[in-house]
């Protein structure tokens, strides 16, 4: 079934040999619905036999019936030392700085709403691993966000509910690409590393990421890649 899904909506990676034997912290731009590091997910267990645990909003965990999947998945809300825990113990961690603030008021101009979220700097530090910086060319473009403005921007602000209208998934091709780990540094600070994860991102947007995104070209992109391929 995920064959038949990856096939679907296009879906490959890039620069998997990226990620190492031992722990790291993965650090990635989410969009407006984050399928793409569901598929990563995937992809990563079926090449590498990895597992790789993420970090979630608590939004998510509400839906009905979904408790027991992203238990499943290793997906959920631990604390900075259950993070820390989690590294130490040899495994790999996701985390999106940018969570649902990103999904609700990124665009298809691909801006990361970071803010202040030095949180997986701090983990990333305390546990002595390295940071390895993620991006899904065309994310914006496979699921649309609406309801960012007006009532629902409103509601947001208010009960920081993360569960916006979205349009999708359009069948886009999608190609997560994974940057070069940043080596941990005994000597760098929290503020360095974030910086430093941030525009590792932001490299990897710029480089293989279409400004403003447009679905119609999104969906193009498949059959450029065919072509190439032939």
């Amino acid at each position: 079934p995920f064959l038949l899904l990856s096939l679907s909506i296009g879906y490959e990676t890039c620069g998997m040999d990226n990620i190492p034997k031992g722990p790291a912290l993965l650090v990635y731009y989410h969009g407006g619905l984050p399928a793409d590091h569901c598929y990563f997910l995937k992809t990563l267990y079926r090449m590498r036999g990895r597992q790789c645990h993420s970090v979630i909003d608590r939004s998510f965990s509400l839906l009905p019936g979904l408790r027991t999947f992203f238990a499943r998945e290793r997906c959920g809300q631990p604390n900075r030392e259950e993070c820390v825990a989690i590294l130490k113990e040899g495994h790999l961690l996701a985390i999106a700085p940018g969570g649902v603030l990103e999904q609700n008021f990124s665009d298809n101009t691909y801006k990361l709403i970071w803010r202040n979220r030095k949180g997986f700097a701090h983990i990333a530090i305390k546990a002595k691993v390295p940071v390895i910086p993620v991006f899904t060319q065309n994310i914006r473009e496979a699921y649309r966000v609406y309801g960012n403005k007006g009532p629902m921007k409103w509601l947001f602000e208010r009960t920081w509910f993360g569960i916006f209208p979205l349009l999708g998934p359009f069948p886009v091709k999608l190609r997560t690409h994974i940057g070069e780990p940043i080596p941990y540094d005994p000597n760098i600070t929290a503020d360095e590393l974030f910086e430093k994860a941030k525009r590792g991102v932001e490299a990897l947007r710029d480089k293989h990421q279409k400004i403003p995104g447009s679905i119609l070209s999104a969906l193009w992109e498949r059959f450029e890649v065919h072509r190439k391929e032939e």
